[in-house]
């Protein structure tokens, strides 16, 4: 079921894609596994890391508009890394808040590895078609390009299936830097993770959120500078990044919606008595489930 939250004006929905597993050495990169193992969690007999697919829904100045689709349900794409579609997915979610793909205005993808785009599109008899058709669908031209033209790195996260039927079905809006969407939702360059990767941010009522993408998989990664994933491709472009937006937050008091983070995967950064950065998660039951 989804969960809800207020920030200012604006009411939010955080959607689940169900869960994804990832290889746990990977997802911490170089940090040694002596030093992430006991933070990690229970992993599964093939040593992989449950993490959540967690998008975001909101309105705002009469637009509908869905941060981030998830893995999706294409057979033989990513979803068989992911839990079964029979145990909930995106649009399972969008229906118990009586929402259909047609009544999205707008789609936003703070980047486009496989995980966060799947749902961008459907297969419908031989072809992907957009699953949200009446939606323009706005991307970091960056990260267009990037996507389109993969390497021998990236080409097995960048899937045609999930783009290009946007491009045919004149559904694609590509931005170049900063893209204020309404007066409340603003996508912003935060590079690192990938070259064109984006964070969403959100002004209203005097309170701001921000919706971080792949910043981090992880919250250790959100309180360690240093620890990034080997799914970084600008791995020092990633701390930097990653250290603005903390060190923003905690002075702003900004709420969190992390990606891959625990459902519903909100939160704050703040400090401890010893002056480290701590994430600090807003429980599902304090998030008014639906």
């Amino acid at each position: 079921m989804p969960a809800k939250h207020r920030l200012g004006n604006l009411d939010l929905a955080i959607l689940s894609d169900g869960l994804f597993y990832m290889d746990a050495g990977a997802t911490f990169g170089i940090v040694p596994r002596v030093m992430w193992e006991p933070l990690a969690g229970e992993l599964d007999n093939r040593h992989r890391l449950s993490l959540a697919l967690n998008s975001l829904l909101l309105r705002s100045q009469g637009k509908l508009i869905l941060i981030e689709t998830g893995v999706g349900d294409k057979a033989g794409g990513w979803r068989r890394q992911s839990s079964p579609v029979a145990d909930g997915t995106l649009l399972t979610d969008l229906a118990a808040l009586e929402v259909q793909p047609e009544e999205i205005d707008v789609v936003i993808n703070t980047h486009l590895h496989a995980d966060h785009c799947g749902w961008n599109t459907r297969q419908q008899g031989d072809e992907a078609v957009p699953t949200f058709p009446n939606a323009e669908y706005f991307i970091i031209e960056d990260e267009w390009k990037a996507a389109i033209a993969p390497n021998e790195r990236t080409r097995a996260t960048y899937l045609e299936e999930n783009l290009l039927p946007l491009e045919r079905h004149n559904r694609l809006h590509l931005v170049d830097g900063e893209h204020k969407l309404t007066d409340e939702v603003t996508i912003v360059p935060a590079p690192g993770h990938s070259p064109g990767h984006a964070h969403v941010v959100l002004s209203s009522g005097g309170e701001t959120g921000i919706y971080t993408g792949d910043i981090a998989q992880v919250a250790v990664q959100l309180e360690r500078t240093a620890w990034v994933s080997a799914f970084d491709i600008l791995p020092l472009v990633t701390m930097e990044t990653k250290k603005t937006m903390v060190e923003e937050a905690i002075a702003e008091g900004s709420l969190l919606i992390a990606c891959h983070l625990p459902f519903p995967g909100i939160g704050h950064m703040t400090r401890n008595e010893q002056g480290q950065r701590k994430w600090q998660a807003v429980e599902a039951s304090e998030a008014q489930l639906a």
